[in-house]
């Protein structure tokens, strides 16, 4: 393939092709362990215009666009294809495209899997599904809270079948690229199109059913879509943060279908687990331990989920890299300080609160329009600490700073990003700040 004939009609497998030849370059312009931990895992999924769109797991996805875009763009550059961007935007925001099909992790597998008291039944059920897809379990509804594991398993048993019955036709979602789907295939009069891709398959799995909740025209086409399947012998897997029944907007006759097989909870692994998966992944990732004590201090510090966690520790592993020390106990307190104990995930409610009080604003002046010289500075701190301590996408942050685009929020970023080096005053503000979210004076508000 010719890198100039990139474009936005390309094919998957152009794209994947300029995309390989890209990471080439890039891993022969950084260390082999910054390649394999930030560049390896990253996905080329679209391309518009003069933009290539790419995806990066949510533990590694801000640093590696913050640090590494604009290396990116310059591999890119290097190449000779027209494609002189680089966004980290979620595959349905690229204009224009029909949402593509998500890409399974390879790395969401049974057996990197770490199972525990919290998640042993949820595992054996997925396990059973994979091994005997409609006879086990139909349909099979895992909950819990988010970064629980319920993607894992339900990515695991994609991977399985796809492995182990390559006959089978297995589709993996989301509730939200389903709903765009079918907006898209309205919009277009591609109905028919979209039924054949949901109803004519042997395995259908769909993360975050509670999605669905508040739009009646996709319920009513995600009813019918299940009906089809389940008649046609077809096996379902879905999950949700929530049981059916409090899934309370949904349609009752959605709610019922959803109880029809095997309900299991999937919920918030205890210490011994957390460990297991810390070591798992300072093993994988090279990095030097500086006292035995280190990864009990990060486990004991994050207790929500297995997705905190990891971020977590991708934050401490990215810190210990760049300044060149041993992953320790010393290094956890300064990256975390204060500890991230809690039962409940960071709101962007709290974030903005704590942001707009450091820097004598009000909460209003910090979401609004002006562009005097603090409003601004404490704007673009809150949207990079709502990218790093939450795993919303561009976008939805955008829309909850007052309605702004994903470019005006990835400009924040880099902003923020690029003055951390060089003023020790914005440092230590940032520093209080992700102190003060995690270990609010006075426990929840």
């Amino acid at each position: 393939m010719v890198a100039s004939q990139v474009s936005d009609g390309s094919s998957p497998q152009e794209l994947e092709a300029l995309w390989r030849a890209t990471l080439e370059r890039l891993r022969a312009s950084v260390p082999e362990s910054t390649y394999r931990l930030w560049l390896e895992p990253l996905k080329a999924v679209g391309a518009a215009g003069n933009t290539l769109f790419l995806a990066a797991p949510e533990g590694i996805r801000a640093w590696a666009e913050r640090r590494y875009s604009s290396l990116i763009a310059e591999a890119l550059d290097d190449s000779g294809t027209p494609l002189r961007q680089v966004s980290f935007a979620e595959p349905h925001e690229i204009d224009g495209c029909l949402e593509p099909e998500i890409e399974l992790n390879p790395n969401y597998t049974f057996d990197r899997f770490v199972i525990g008291a919290g998640n042993r039944l949820a595992h054996g059920a997925a396990l059973a599904v994979a091994e005997a897809p409609s006879e086990a379990y139909n349909p099979l509804f895992l909950h819990g809270p988010p970064g629980l594991g319920k993607t894992h398993l339900l990515a695991a048993i994609a991977n399985y079948l796809r492995d182990n019955a390559p006959g089978l036709s297995v589709r993996y979602t989301t509730a939200e690229s389903f709903t765009n789907e079918f907006v898209t295939a309205l919009k277009s009069a591609g109905s028919e199109a979209f039924k054949a891709r949901y109803r004519d398959i042997d395995v259908l799995l769909i993360d975050d059913v509670q999605f669905l909740e508040g739009k009646p025209a996709t319920e009513e086409e995600f009813f019918h879509t299940f009906n089809a399947l389940y008649e046609s012998g077809s096996q379902l897997v879905l999950s949700a943060d929530r049981i059916p029944s409090e899934l309370s907007t949904l349609a009752s006759r959605l709610r019922d279908r959803f109880e029809w097989g095997l309900t299991v909870a999937v919920e918030p692994p205890n210490l011994a687990t957390r460990l297991t998966v810390l070591r798992r992944l300072v093993e994988e990732s090279g990095v030097e331990l500086g006292d035995s004590n280190a990864l009990t201090e990060l486990a004991n510090r994050i207790d929500a989920n297995i997705r905190q966690l990891h971020g977590a520790l991708t934050r401490v592993i990215a810190h210990a890299s760049l300044m060149a020390r041993p992953l320790s106990s010393e290094l956890i307190a300064e990256v975390i300080p204060g500890g991230g104990r809690s039962s409940r995930p960071t709101s962007v409610e709290e974030i903005q609160q704590r942001v707009a009080e450091r820097f004598g604003i009000s909460r209003a002046e910090l979401v609004g329009s002006s562009r005097a010289a603090i409003p601004l500075r404490a704007r673009q701190v809150a949207i990079f600490l709502t990218r790093e301590l939450t795993e919303l996408s561009l976008p939805q942050i955008g829309r909850l700073y007052g309605g702004r685009d994903h470019t005006t929020v990835l400009n924040s970023l880099r902003r923020v990003e690029a003055r951390l080096d060089e003023d020790a005053d914005l440092a230590e503000k940032v520093r209080e700040l992700r102190g003060a979210i995690h270990n609010p004076v006075g426990g929840d508000r």
